[in-house]
């Protein structure tokens, strides 16, 4: 069993971290303990509803371009649709997470719950495995089409494109505030 210290270090050391080295491939053996990590978080009623894309070599180019062109129909600031263009190449792996969508509103946010506890699932395994891994957010507007790209069901919800490398330098560390606990008693 894990020792309980241990495991509030790691978590405690996790950080998001862009700081990575798009020429150093990250090992399959690697990506694979990531994504079987995010399929190990709870999910209600069994619905399983995760969807993982690894997003690698021109893929990450051609997820840019895609993306920056909804901005630019969008009438997104040009050189944030510009920077979208290249950014997806800062690492050389991006996940892409998606939920599928439930029977119901309630099983739709319960999906989006489970998945959500994958993704952390996923970012410690990175910080364990030494990796760098950074979760950011999808474009507004660009979500059917990064779930078409994906080859994810209709009616997925992209929560997520997580940049995964090997580090190039050190994320800086950041104070966290206390946690902010109400007691009822």
């Amino acid at each position: 069993m894990i020792d309980y210290l241990e495991l509030i270090k790691l978590m405690s050391e996790r950080r998001s971290n862009i700081l990575i080295d798009a020429q150093v491939p990250v090992e399959m053996a690697d990506i694979t303990s990531l994504c079987d990590a995010a399929m190990l978080a709870p999910n209600h009623k069994r619905t399983w509803p995760l969807r993982l894309a690894v997003v690698q070599g021109d893929a990450r180019s051609q997820l840019g371009e895609l993306i920056a062109d909804i901005m630019a129909s969008q009438g997104d600031d040009p050189s944030k649709v510009l920077r979208t263009r290249t950014k997806y190449l800062r690492a050389p792996v991006v996940i892409v997470l998606g939920a599928r969508d439930g029977d119901s509103g309630q099983r739709s946010r319960e999906n989006r719950y489970a998945v959500a506890a994958g993704a952390q699932n996923m970012l410690l395994i990175a910080q364990a495995l030494g990796l760098a891994m950074l979760w950011s957010s999808p474009a507004t507007g660009a979500n059917d089409a990064i779930s078409d790209f994906c080859d994810f069901e209709h009616h997925t919800e992209i929560l997520g494109l997580m940049y995964l490398g090997h580090a190039s330098s050190a994320a800086p560390d950041v104070p966290r505030p206390p946690t902010p606990v109400t007691w009822v008693t």
